[in-house]
């Protein structure tokens, strides 16, 4: 690599030089699209060691005479990696194609084409799910306002917090309006909370600042390739 591209490839990482509407630029943003639908209909499964909230009130539960029970201390969860992807798609392109990409993709969901997890349509508005989505274009806008072109450790792991939170609390607020719509009961709406904001926001934010790195890298090589 020569002086002139390694000059060139630091300012377009470190400072944040906009990136320019091309035909390029428009075939990043398809793919980034289609991503977000691989990613909707990708499921990760985990299984982690963990400590029990109870085990100190189910000590025989978790300690009994004949040895303890391994399995009560590990936790398997199934995780879908839409919200990682979103960080990676800002991390590419920016903020503002970023959020044109996830848009494009919200419209073309809500007027029929199936690339949402229950499918599409407008009605799906309705769903539990939806606010959840909705909630990744203010979430990119507030991560990319954080980041502005600055890619430190810090500045990654805050914009990926902030968004995250962002995403989950406009994901709750319509979870809820909707479920009280519905009339169901305050527990079936905790429940519905717990389960898509719960231990999820733990693996969002992790794998999101991942997202964030593994989008600089790929950058790096788009621009050498094209450079």
């Amino acid at each position: 690599m020569t002086k002139r591209l390694e000059s060139q490839l630091n300012k377009f990482i470190n400072n944040g030089e906009a990136a320019r509407f091309t035909l390029g630029t428009l075939v990043l943003m398809l793919c980034c699209g289609l991503l977000m639908i691989i990613s909707t209909f990708t499921q990760l499964n985990f299984t982690h060691p963990i400590i029990p909230l109870d085990i100190f009130s189910n000590w025989d539960k978790y300690f009994p005479d004949t040895g303890v029970n391994w399995h009560d201390f590990l936790k398997h969860y199934k995780y879908i990696p839409q919200i990682p992807a979103i960080f990676f798609i800002l991390s590419l392109l920016d903020r503002k194609y970023s959020m044109l990409t996830v848009t494009g993709y919200i419209i073309l969901g809500l007027i029929g084409y199936p690339i949402f997890a229950l499918g599409g349509g407008w009605r799906y508005i309705f769903e539990y799910g939806f606010y959840y989505i909705l909630g990744y274009i203010p979430a990119l806008f507030f991560a990319g306002s954080i980041i502005k072109g600055n890619y430190s450790f810090w500045n990654i792991l805050k914009a990926a917090f902030v968004g995250v939170l962002v995403v989950h609390l406009i994901g709750s607020l319509g979870m809820i309006f909707i479920a009280t719509l519905k009339h169901e009961s305050s527990m079936v709406i905790l429940g519905w909370i717990l389960t898509m904001s719960g231990m999820k926001m733990v693996y969002d934010m992790f794998f999101s600042v991942i997202a964030i790195y593994l989008g600089q890298i790929a950058k790096r090589i788009l621009w050498i390739v094209m450079s």
